[in-house]
């Protein structure tokens, strides 16, 4: 049975160096996500009862950690749709390209940092669920 782009989405636990004096935790780009890191942003004074719009990337792959409060991320492969609730620094999610993905249901104060394996680039969003849906049914009967 082939595998979807939401079977290969996936919770990561990081090192967490406890320490008296504070925890620590690292991430070491192609060791502890599945790529090399090429660019970083983070999220940041949702306001309530908002949330971040849905959109897919057709190259990118992306890694995304709360480091500070909590989150729901929901993806969605075209067919089926899994949320994932994000609340500790120390476990991120990887997404890989193709899988559509927004983010809701912030907390106060939340933070989210993402990862990504692309510098930004406008042209590889897809940022309407009815073509990537389109797009996926293409490249899942493109021949491996």
């Amino acid at each position: 049975m082939e595998s979807t782009a939401i079977d290969t989405v996936r919770l990561i636990e990081l090192r967490k160096i406890k320490d008296p004096r504070g925890n620590l935790t690292s991430i070491e780009s192609g060791i502890d996500v599945p790529f090399q890191v090429m660019r970083n942003y983070w999220i940041y004074d949702v306001p309530s009862g908002m949330w971040r719009d849905g959109h897919a990337f057709k190259e990118q792959h992306e890694f995304i950690i709360a480091l500070s409060g909590s989150f729901d991320v929901v993806v969605n492969d075209g067919i089926k749709e899994q949320i994932f609730h994000l609340s500790r620094p120390q476990i991120g999610l990887y997404i890989p390209n193709l899988t559509w993905r927004h983010i809701n249901n912030f907390s106060t104060n939340s933070v989210a940092l993402v990862l990504t394996s692309t510098h930004y680039n406008p042209d590889d969003y897809i940022e309407d669920f009815e073509n990537f849906k389109t797009l996926k049914n293409e490249t899942n009967k493109r021949p491996k």
